[in-house]
Parts: C-alpha cells; structure tokens; sequence
C-alpha cells in the first residue's frame, strides 16, 4: 500500500464450519493477532478472530469487503495459544473457525466486552458466627466465607446450596454484595500453603517429587500409581515448588463431579486463589475465570477438557488426572484430544506434564516404553492401607434376587453389621433396561433408535438413552391388550429397590444422572456418603472414579459380562480400567477392602488376569495382541462418519467417496468401509462410517485430505452430515 490511511488485509477466523480462512480491509493501525473485530459475512454481522496480516489475497482486492468495528486493543490470545490452535487446525483438519473460537468463551464469541463485570459476592459478616451442629451444610458455607468472600457459583460447585445462603443470610450471618473482581498478584503470599505437617511420603512418592522437580523444560512423566496409592499427593508437592517460583499449574480432571474434592484438597493445601472452568458454569462465571487465568491472577485452574485452551500469564505446569479418561476426548464439533493437545502445549512452553493414572491408556504406555515419556511408578498405598482383595462370584445356576447373588448378599451384610459402607456398581440406570409383554413377547422400542426403551419408575416412564425421548408407561400392552408388562434385566433403580427390602435399617443412596441433574446435588451427595449418612452406595461410573470413602469396604461390580463379547476392539482395555477404577473405591484407608465381581464368566482369561495379576499384566499382554494385529496405538486410525434422515443418501455419500478415494491411496493406507455403525438409526438417523488406517501420520494425513477434496466435490455430501474424527477413541 502507498499510504498508510489506505486498507490494508486482514486474515481472520470466523466460527463457521467451513475449512478456510478469510480476508477483509482495515484501515491502518491493524489489530494485532488474537484480537476480534466484527465482519459483515453474508446478510450476518459475526465476530472474527484476527490471525495474520498477509500481504495479499486469493481474492481479488474490490471483491473484499472492510471490517466494520474494532473489538479488543490488545490481543485476548498470545501468539502462544495462537501457534497452539494453529497446529491443532492442520491436524484435525477442521474448520478454522470452530478451532480458534473453542479458546474463548461464549461471551467473548458474542462480541462482549474482555473484562470482568460485577458479581454477588457472599461475605461473612461475623468471624465468630456459629450455627447449630446439625446444620451442617450452614457450619461448612461458613468455614469456606471466612477464607474470603465467594460468589453464589463458586460455593454451588463446593456443595452449598442458594437455599442454605438464603438461610444464613435470614440470621444475618452473610450478606451479598456486588462488586468487580480485581485481579490480584498472589506471587507474594507469604504462607503458601495452609498445612503445616505434610503427611510423610513413601520412597516412591518421595521418589517421583524428586524427579519431577528436577525436570528442566519440557520433560513428560506418566505416573502410573495404583488406587489410593497417593498421586494427588504427589501432585500437590510437585506444585509447591512451581508456585514458589510465581508459575500457575494447570489441573484437568475428567468429570464436573471429580472438581469439588479437587478444589477442597487443594484448598486445604494451598493459601492461593484457586479457579474452576467446567460446563456447569454460567457464562459471566466463566469469562470472569479465563480473565483471571489470561491475566495470572489465579494461580492454580481446576477443569474440564476445555480448559485446556485457556490462556495463561505464567504457567509453569500442566497435571492431567485420570489421563485414560475417555471424557477428554471431544466427540462433537472440534474433535481434539486434551491429553494429545496439552502435551504439545508443554512441549511448547518447555514446560512439565505429568499425566496420572491408575490404569494407564494404552497410548500412553506404549509412548513409555519408547521413552517418550517418563514412567514413574506408586505400586503401594501408604500408611496402613492395604490393596483390596479381588473375588469372583459365579452367578450361574444360582437364584438371583434382583441381580444380587445369594452369596454376595451375605457378604454385604457382614460388612454392614461391621459399621462399614458397601458400594454396588452396575452401568445401567433406570428400572429394567427393557419393558416386555409376559403375553406375547412385545418389546417396548424407541422409534428413533434402533434401541429399546429403558423402564424408569421414579417418576414412571419409558425413557430412550440414546436419543433422549421420553413417553408414558403405556397401561397394557399394544400388541395384544394384556396387561403383562413386565421388565427385563437389571437397572440401578431395582437394585436400590431390592436392598431397601433386604436391608431397610441402612441408609441408602443412589447416585446416577436421573438423580444428580440438580446443580450441587452431586456434591451434596458425596458429603452425605463421607459423613455415614449413607450406608449403602449404588451407583453407574460417575461413583467410580477418583472419589475417596474411607468407610467403604466392599465394592461389587454387578453386571460386566456384556464388555467381554464387545465388538470393539477397546472394550477389554475400557473395562479393565473401569474394573480397576471401580475396585480402588474400596479399602482405601487403614480397613482392609474386598472387590467382588458376580460374573457368568469366571473362567474368563481377561478376568483371571485382571483379578489375579493386576492391570499392569493386562495391558503388557494386550498391547503385545494389538502389535499383533497393527492396531492403535500400533498404527493410527480417521474414521468418516455420516448420517441422514434417509438411509440411501448415506449409502451413496460414502460409497460414492470410496469409489474415489481408493484407487488414490497407498498400499500403506486401509480403507475400510462403509459400515453401519453398531446402532444404525439413532434420533431418526441413519449411521454409517468409514476408516482409515496407516502406520505412518503423515500418510494417513495425506490420505485425509484426499478424501475432503474429493468430499467438496461430491453433491451427495450436500445431502448429509458428515464429520471427520482423527484419532477415534470410539466407533459408532
């Protein structure tokens, strides 16, 4: 440009599913990269990300249209988190757009404002307030107000209730009050940590702080520790030392319900401010938490998978809990990994990773063995806690009353005459995963899915899990009018029925989504365990994971057979980990835990192993299988997936790409497909999909991107909708 008035480009990303970039006008000075501005695109106003200033256009200079308005001064992602999301586009090849606009959140997509905006906060308004021992809830809001005022979403995630604030509020012990967050420089807190006597470590924890301490740059670690075994421990000593040295730490953890046990052990730990970033938050909660990190005025973040994008001043250290967490794979939109995407975040910022687990994934073996990373062992739980001991129970030719076995029932009544807490588990809630006519045989389906109906009772009706449909239980059956409606297998809503009958003189809880949906109500449920008031524990795998009972001495898997004869090819490794994860909730402190597994199956070589030799065994003797039969993560895999209203529309997509793509590819590069996904019709879609296997990337890339040229060119891909997913971590 001759003067420095006249336009100039600017390339920007905006959040629309195309696979591209796009140029507009700006008079100069030029917003940097990591700003937004407003765009006209179409008949629409959108905000836009601004990547790069190029220095020419594909796209002829009077077909360009100018930006209308100027959001940020500065940049609200550094160049960074920038480079991040860059590398994360070319992978997943996904559009621009959806990959730079998941780093903000939803307030900062609609064009609002970067800055913090007045909260409630809940103050204390008396140091010395008491409230009644049984008001519980009351005694613990107060315990957390006199650290220091905290707002209505902050203390919900902590368990406490707007109907417990509102209480307390009426005995004029708190009081809200609206202000701005400032942000603070916490670099100078002269008590770091609240605790004065650390609990003693055991030489492999002492072993492993040592090593990740002394790690300089970008060192990855795998801290494989069995259940209970004191990896959060290790976690906290290793932080200690990064905080001291001004750095933020970086937490993500693989449920919501895994964030409030998190937030108080670190809480307990650490004198610093602390913040969480998951779903559950509104969006001014949320924008205020990513302004906080961006701005380095919190120094350790708890959160989900989504967390992973938030742009830190100083982070020095990134903690993956439960790394073999299918959770922190995303299965819409953006499907990016966050274990994958935090280990180049690390490896960018030269900075350590340690991804913990009890049961490793596969993936993050296999990448120890190489010596990509550092594996660091806990084989031993400390003080006086002991590993529970693993039974089978063969639940064949016995009577069963309601999927308990006679021999498992006296085993829980042993324990709870002891004055200990038992946990059932068993994946599927409702009543009956199935509703049947005794007269004829009807079964009660979905007629969206190829599934049946779930029979709820509390409330009673026929609920579809896949799709989400809902109707009344009908009065008799449809089919032939009898009214012999009777339910089939087995759900945690009969358990819970069954034990209240077998067992009436001991609370019960059962804990499942049907029952969590209420914000707080997980955790007020979790409380109600730690403090006795539940006995009896029943639960799907939002109970297994990561919790710590104490009391909870026997835990028993009801119903597992069905993972054995799965057809994918990770679902021995899938329930391996949840068998694992399950069997660590028990005997966690100085009582001793038994693990109890009531299977048609006891013989079975994958159970014997698991309960005899542990996970570690398995795994070795899986991976060697998937070698064997170059499967992931032996080789790498994308997988197509399409889906339509009408069944032949997708038929001809895929086969029509097939036609195309496979005379294109190398010998190196397996296709296979199209093939009906295990539920063909779902929520009134046909499903389909496609794989593509290679053991080379960069040759599975190449082929990737053959297909989606040859999918721009086809008019059946019009017709349906289709995505791409690098790195499945599960088939339809």
């Amino acid at each position: 440009m001759s003067t420095s008035s006249a336009p100039a480009l600017l390339r920007v990303a905006l959040p629309v599913p195309l696979r591209r970039e796009f140029d507009y006008l700006c008079t100069p000075p030029l917003p940097a990269p990591g700003c937004r501005v407003t765009v006209p695109f179409g008949a629409r106003s959108l905000t836009a990300l601004v990547l790069s200033h190029p220095s020419e256009s594909e796209v002829a200079l009077g077909k360009l249209k100018a930006i209308t308005a100027q959001l940020d001064n500065s940049p609200l992602l550094a160049k960074a988190e920038l480079k991040l999301l860059a590398w994360a586009t070319q992978y997943y090849l996904h559009a621009p757009g959806e990959v730079y606009f998941q780093a903000l959140p939803t307030l900062l997509r609609k064009g609002e404002a970067a800055a913090y905006r007045s909260s409630s906060y809940w103050y204390l308004l008396d140091e010395q307030a008491t409230v009644p021992e049984q008001a519980i809830k009351q005694q613990q809001a107060l315990t957390l107000l006199r650290k220091g005022p905290l707002t209505r979403g902050e203390l919900q995630v902590r368990g406490i209730s707007s109907a417990i604030l509102q209480a307390l509020a009426k005995k004029q012990l708190i009081e809200k009050r609206e202000q701005i967050p400032e942000p603070k420089d916490w670099r100078h807190t002269k008590q770091l940590t609240t605790e004065e006597d650390k609990p003693h470590l055991t030489t492999e924890q002492a072993l492993a702080v040592s090593l990740i301490q002394s790690a300089h740059g970008f060192s990855p670690f795998l801290l494989e520790g069995i259940t209970g075994s004191g990896k959060t421990e290790v976690y906290l000593q290793v932080m200690e030392a990064v905080l001291k040295a001004g750095r933020q730490v970086l937490v993500l953890v693989p449920e919501i319900g895994l964030t409030p046990q998190t937030i108080a052990r670190f809480q307990q730990r650490f004198n610093l401010p602390i913040s969480t970033l998951h779903s559950a938050m509104n969006e001014r909660e949320r924008l205020d938490a990513w302004l906080s990190c961006r701005d380095g005025s919190t120094a350790i973040v708890i959160g989900t998978r989504s967390a992973l994008l938030t742009p830190f001043a100083r982070l020095g250290l990134i903690i993956i809990d439960e790394e073999h967490d299918t959770s922190f794979k995303q299965q819409e939109g953006f499907r990016y990994h966050a274990r994958d995407l935090a280990l180049l975040r690390a490896h960018q910022l030269d900075i350590p990773i340690v991804l913990g687990s009890a049961t490793p994934s596969f993936e993050s073996l296999h990448n120890a063995a190489q010596g990509k990373y550092q594996l660091l062992t806990l084989s031993q739980r400390p003080g006086t806690a002991t590993v529970a001991e693993h039974l089978l129970l063969d639940s064949r030719r016995v009577q069963m009353h309601a999927g308990l076995s006679p021999q498992l029932i006296e085993l829980l009544g042993q324990e709870l005459t002891k004055g200990n807490q038992v946990m059932l588990f068993l994946n599927r809630r409702g009543y009956a995963p199935a509703l049947l006519c005794h007269g004829c045989g009807w079964l009660a389906d979905c007629e969206r899915c190829d599934a049946h109906f779930t029979w709820h009772q509390s409330p009673s009706r026929l609920h579809c899990h896949h799709c989400d449909y809902q109707r009344p239980l009908p009065p008799s059956c449809p089919q032939c009018g009898q009214a012999q409606l009777i339910g089939t297998g087995l759900g945690t809503e009969q358990v819970e029925q069954a034990l209240m009958g077998l067992f009436p003189q001991y609370g019960i809880i059962r804990i499942d989504r049907d029952n969590t949906r209420r914000k707080g109500s997980l955790a007020q449920h979790l409380e109600g365990i730690r403090n006795g008031q539940y006995q009896i524990l029943i639960g799907t795998q939002m109970l297994a994971k990561g919790h710590h009972f104490p009391d909870v001495t026997l835990v028993a898997m009801l119903d597992a057979d069905g993972a054995l004869f799965a057809s994918d090819f990770r679902a021995t490794e899938r329930f391996a980990q949840l068998y694992i994860q399950v069997a660590g909730r028990a005997g966690r402190a100085s009582k001793p835990g038994q693990v109890v597994l009531q299977t048609h199956q006891p013989e079975h070589a994958l159970l014997q192993d698991l309960a005899n030799q542990g996970y570690q065994h398995f795994a070795h003797s899986a991976l060697q299988e998937r070698q064997a039969a170059q499967l992931p993560p032996f080789s790498f895999q994308a997988l197509f997936r399409a889906q339509a209203t009408n069944a032949k529309q997708v038929h001809t997509f895929l086969y029509e790409l097939v036609q195309q793509l496979q005379p294109q590819l190398p010998a190196t590069v397996l296709c296979l497909g199209p093939l009906s996904a295990q539920m063909e019709r779902k929520a009134g879609q046909y499903r389909y999909q496609l794989l593509l296997q290679a053991s080379n990337r960069r040759e599975l890339a190449g082929a990737c991107r053959l297909a989606l040229a040859i999918i721009d060119s086809l008019v059946s891909a019009r017709k349906v909708r289709w995505s791409l997913d690098i790195d499945p971590s599960e088939l339809w």
